[in-house]
């Protein structure tokens, strides 16, 4: 099992860690920062360098298949023994690029006050550093300017956001607290964190999020999109500075 590190804190840009596996899969680390693709947010990307001066360039993080639990590092020129000056034991600095976990942090946080705007069921999202969409499971139409005025106004209000854990069973118990269709809470350890946007929303969420809403800054609605008959698609982008 990897260390999580950014479950409990996601401001933590770096750590040092030993380099368990190399292969193709990719570099598999005994802790890591690095947030690995899942839950509809995209992976983090960075470096790791050994003292030596070692460095490999990673370019995204995964999920190990078939390996719950277990996260792997993309390096840029392949994940193959050999192809990476790293091997397994090297003492290494993972280090993110903090600019994407940024973006990612505010438009995950941002996706969450969308979900207390608009009180349907989520049935598809995509976070990543450029744009954070939603698939809302609903029929009526959607008001771009209405969606705008609410994210400005509770970004503005500066609502704190939490991270608390409950038990596999206390999730069991409250079925409502999941608002997605497609994705479901992360399991297998016992317990599922929520994220809690004080007086706003409170989700489970495995994702990385600022502390506070006013961190989110200025998000917009770029485009709503009739998906289907029963799907509605916003959009979020930032708004030019």
């Amino acid at each position: 099992m990897t260390d999580e590190l950014f479950r409990n804190d996601a401001t933590l840009t770096s750590c040092d860690a030993t380099v368990v596996v190399v292969d193709g899969e990719g570099i598999e680390l005994d802790r890591t920062v690095f947030y690995p693709q899942g839950g509809g947010q995209a992976g983090d990307a960075g470096v790791l360098r050994s003292a030596d001066g070692r460095e490999v360039s990673i370019v995204d993080t995964r999920k190990r298949r078939d390996a719950p639990g277990r996260i792997v590092h993309l390096p840029a020129d392949g994940g193959a023994a050999g192809a990476v000056p790293l091997q397994p034991g090297d003492r290494v600095t993972a280090s993110i690029d903090v600019a994407r976990r940024r973006a990612h942090m505010r438009f995950h946080t941002a996706t969450h006050l969308l979900c207390a705007l608009v009180p349907h069921p989520v049935d598809g999202c995509s976070i990543t550093a450029a744009y954070a969409r939603l698939d809302f499971h609903m029929t009526e139409p959607l008001d771009k300017a209405e969606l705008n005025a609410g994210l400005a106004r509770l970004v503005a209000e500066a609502h704190p956001v939490q991270l608390r854990w409950i038990s596999d069973a206390e999730l069991d118990a409250n079925p409502q607290l999941v608002r997605s269709m497609s994705v479901q809470p992360p399991r297998g350890v016992g317990r599922v964190r929520l994220v809690e946007i004080e007086g706003v929303d409170l989700q489970p969420c495995g994702g990385t999020h600022v502390a506070n809403t006013a961190e989110i800054g200025a998000v917009v609605v770029m485009k709503i999109e009739k998906k289907s008959a029963a799907t509605r698609r916003v959009v979020l982008g930032f708004a030019p500075a």
